[in-house]
């Protein structure tokens, strides 16, 4: 490389990630050399719908000559490329940054879903693939591994991973003793940072890592009294005795979540309505096994205000957010209940009695219908939650509980008249489409109730599974239900 051109670094990462503290690092790095460097960056678009650019050049000096550095990096004039998420790379190459005969691309593979991802209905995560053959062919070498799961093996953020392939990968010209030296000056989580550093520059060089070490398998609630704990055995017993291996498998998954969800009798009525499913069609056990217990454990208020109340969320807060233990964490919820959800958190009488009165269903909207902030590290908004989570006592006597309940009756009726299993086993998978809570669950509710109303055209039909299935992509293929409304009206043509 000639002294008379600067290495230039172009870095993109999300916020959180560390970028500028990346660019930092750099920038002391060379200067502790006895370079000139220059760091500059351009925010993108807040969090995961656009990443900020940093940018840094660096030059060794040269007698009686001052540099004149970059503030933007120039495609096809790019020395090094890192990009903090898999998909942040690809936006580098579509941008030009990234040259066959000069770049090294240094990028982490895990994924940070876009917005776009994680509205679709369905499973909308991009292909990684094509990212991954273009980071080859188009960059001088690619470095590539997944430096989240480094970062969170070592309790440090991905910047100190990243910092250690940058070492690894021979791009700059320094040694490993100086990008450590670094490190160390900066002061601030001084062990973390080199540990995830170390994990950096071995993943570089294709170096095993040592591997973390196993959680524990998540147990299955076993409080309450001893004739709760008999009744549990025995229904674990049941699950691997009367069913296959597989089955008893997703069967213990389910009693778990149900257990955990309401208590044990209601446990003992699932197991009993896939006990139904698989005693008609055995192959059928496992989807019934996972469908039904995701219909029964629905989101409703009493569930969301339970999960936020948790003594494991606050702890997993604090992880995430790697706080220290004399550190004070203050977590506030976003909420806007909307009057449909109230009225199904009343008793079944009075819920229908406020839905249907024009009146009451007033009162509700100006005492309760508008957004809010709830505060659960403080008493107040802790107290107020943890008293919602304490109807779950009375859930079955609810409003939403009735519907929920009468819904889901009705689609495994449909489903156990099935002649073929091939159509039942589409009707249980199409039950994925209810989920959520607020709007998300009333459009995946309508959707699949289109599903159900279309089995009359395909009464008498060979294809009538796939024709479920088409129906179900299509429902999952976008939010407002276009193209399952296409799907189905495809179908009457052919009538």
């Amino acid at each position: 490389m000639s002294p008379d051109r600067p290495i230039a670094v172009a870095i993109t990462a999300m916020g959180g990630q560390g970028g500028g503290v990346l660019s930092g690092w750099i920038v002391a790095l060379a200067e502790g050399r006895g370079w000139h460097a220059q760091g500059t960056s351009v925010p993108g678009v807040a969090q995961r719908t656009g990443a900020t650019i940093y940018y840094v050049e660096l030059i060794q000096p040269r007698p009686g000559r001052t540099p004149v550095l970059s503030l933007m990096p120039v495609p096809g004039e790019v020395d090094v490329v890192i990009a903090a998420e898999l998909m942040e790379a690809g936006r580098a190459i579509q941008r030009g940054l990234v040259s066959p005969d000069r770049t090294v691309l240094i990028a982490s593979t895990h994924r940070s879903l876009s917005m776009v991802e994680k509205i679709a209905p369905g499973d909308g995560t991009a292909d990684s693939a094509p990212v991954f053959s273009a980071a080859n062919s188009q960059s001088k070498q690619f470095v590539g591994a997944d430096m989240q799961a480094i970062a969170e093996n070592t309790g440090s953020v991905i910047s100190a991973v990243l910092f250690g392939a940058l070492a690894a990968s021979g791009a700059l010209p320094f040694p490993r003793d100086a990008f450590e030296a670094t490190i160390r000056n900066a002061g601030v989580g001084v062990k973390a940072s080199l540990d995830a550093f170390a994990g950096g520059f071995a993943a570089a060089r294709g170096e095993a890592q040592a591997a973390p070490a196993p959680k524990p398998a998540r147990g299955i609630p076993i409080g309450g009294s001893d004739a709760d704990r008999a009744r549990l055995c025995a229904l674990l017993n049941r699950a691997n005795t009367e069913f296959a291996p597989d089955a008893a498998e997703m069967l213990t998954h389910g009693i778990a979540r149900l257990v955990d969800y309401q208590d044990i009798a209601y446990a003992e009525e699932y197991v009993a309505l896939v006990a139904k499913i698989a005693h008609q069609y055995s192959s059928l056990a496992v989807e019934a096994a996972r469908h039904i217990a995701a219909a029964m454990a629905y989101d409703d208020v009493i569930r969301v205000a339970d999960l936020k109340t948790r003594a494991s969320r606050f702890s997993r807060v604090r992880g995430e957010i790697r706080a220290e233990a004399k550190q004070i964490v203050d977590t506030t919820e976003y909420m806007h209940p909307r009057v449909e959800e109230i009225c199904a958190t009343m008793p079944a009488g009075m819920g229908r009695a406020f839905e249907t009165n024009a009146g009451l269903r007033w009162l509700l909207r100006v005492g309760f219908d508008r957004p809010r902030r709830v505060r659960t590290t403080a008493l107040a908004g802790f107290a107020a939650l943890y008293l919602i989570a304490g109807m779950k006592r009375w859930r079955r006597n609810l409003l939403r509980h009735g519907r929920e309940t009468a819904h889901r009756d009705a689609w495994l009726t449909i489903v156990q008249a099935q002649g073929s299993p091939d159509v039942a086993l589409e009707l249980l998978k199409s039950r994925r489409l209810v989920k959520g809570y607020s709007d998300t669950h009333s459009r995946g509710h309508g959707k699949f109730d289109k599903i159900m109303g279309a089995l009359g055209l395909l009464d008498g039909r060979e294809d009538a599974a796939d024709w479920v299935r088409r129906l179900r992509d299509a429902a999952l293929a976008d939010a407002d239900g276009r193209k399952l409304d296409g799907a189905i009206a495809t179908i009457k043509s052919f009538r």
